[in-house]
């Protein structure tokens, strides 16, 4: 069974304020007062500016960097991938505040564990406020782990 997940994550008020302009974008609420924007096909074209996607992720679409700077001159904004099948996959990580990148972009490859402090994912959603109780990580406790995939969570 996979998981993948391209989406922006930031407090509820944050992203639901970005995105009055976006008429396609859609946001579902995450536990711990955030939310999350799947970054969906059609999202996608509506915001890319036809370059290549930047910082090494596989879905962020070309020039919404920028955007995602913009953004967080209201509050932190993270942009995360993962994607997973059978156990074996991939993470990575970025959060813009106050109009700059301020962690990463991380990220995991295949093959590669994760480092003592946590994945390229649960460390974004810490910088964006987020407390785990273990054994959970951050990702659990904020409940990205309800849906497998980008597009299950606009349903």
């Amino acid at each position: 069974m996979g998981y993948e997940l391209q989406a922006v994550i930031a407090e509820d008020e944050v992203l639901r304020g970005a995105v009055r302009d976006l008429p396609v974008a859609r946001v579902a609420s995450l536990g711990q007062g955030l939310s999350l924007m799947p970054m969906t096909d059609q999202l996608f074209d509506a915001v890319t500016d036809g370059t290549g996607g930047p910082l090494g992720f596989w879905r962020l679409p070309g020039g919404f960097d920028q955007r995602l700077a913009e953004w967080s001159a209201a509050g932190a904004v993270a942009y995360v991938e993962a994607e997973y099948f059978g156990g074996v996959g991939e993470q990575r990580a970025a959060v813009w505040a106050e109009g700059a990148v301020v962690l990463g972009p991380l990220q995991v490859r295949e093959g590669q564990s994760f480092g003592p402090a946590g994945s390229p994912i649960s460390l974004a959603l810490r910088r964006l406020g987020a407390v785990a109780d273990p054994p959970a990580d951050e990702f659990v406790a904020v409940g990205l782990n309800r849906h497998r995939h980008s597009e299950d969570w606009l349903g």
